[in-house]
C-alpha cells in the first residue's frame, strides 16, 4: 500500500469516525434516542473505528521487515506499559484514588506506542 493511499484511507476513516461520534453524542445528549436504540447509537462510531484498524493492519502487513520489527517493539512497549500503569492505578483506586474512565486507556496506549516507535526507530538507525 502506498503512503498516499494509506493517508487517504486513514484520513477518511478517522473523519468518518469523528463525524459519526459527534452525531452520536448529540443524539444521545438530546434525549432523541432512548431504550435499546441508545445502545446501538452509542456503539455506531465503532464501525469507522474498525476501518481504521483494517487500514493500519494493511499498512503494517505491507511494510518491510525492519518497519514491522519497529512496530512490534513499539506495540510491545505500549501493551506492557499500559497493563502496568492501569493495573497499578487500579490498585491505587482501592485506597481512595478517584476512579478513572476506560476512555483514558487508549490515549495512554497510543502515547506509549509513539514513545516505543521513537525509541525503537532510534535503535535501528
Amino acid at each position: 500500500m502506498t503512503r498516499t493511499r494509506f493517508f487517504v484511507e486513514f484520513g477518511a476513516s478517522m473523519t468518518s469516525y469523528v463525524v459519526i461520534l459527534i452525531a452520536s453524542v448529540f443524539l444521545l445528549g438530546s434525549g432523541t434516542v432512548t431504550g435499546p436504540w441508545a445502545t446501538i447509537v452509542s456503539l455506531i462510531p465503532m464501525l469507522p473505528a474498525l476501518f481504521v484498524v483494517i487500514v493500519v493492519m494493511r499498512q503494517l502487513r505491507a511494510s518491510d521487515e525492519l518497519q514491522q520489527r519497529i512496530q512490534l517493539e513499539a506495540l510491545s512497549l505500549a501493551f506492557a506499559g499500559t497493563a502496568l500503569i492501569t493495573f497499578s492505578y487500579g490498585f491505587l483506586e482501592n485506597v481512595g484514588y478517584p476512579k478513572l474512565s476506560m476512555f483514558y486507556v487508549w490515549p495512554l496506549m497510543a502515547s506509549l506506542w509513539i514513545i516505543g516507535c521513537l525509541l525503537s526507530s532510534r535503535r535501528f538507525r
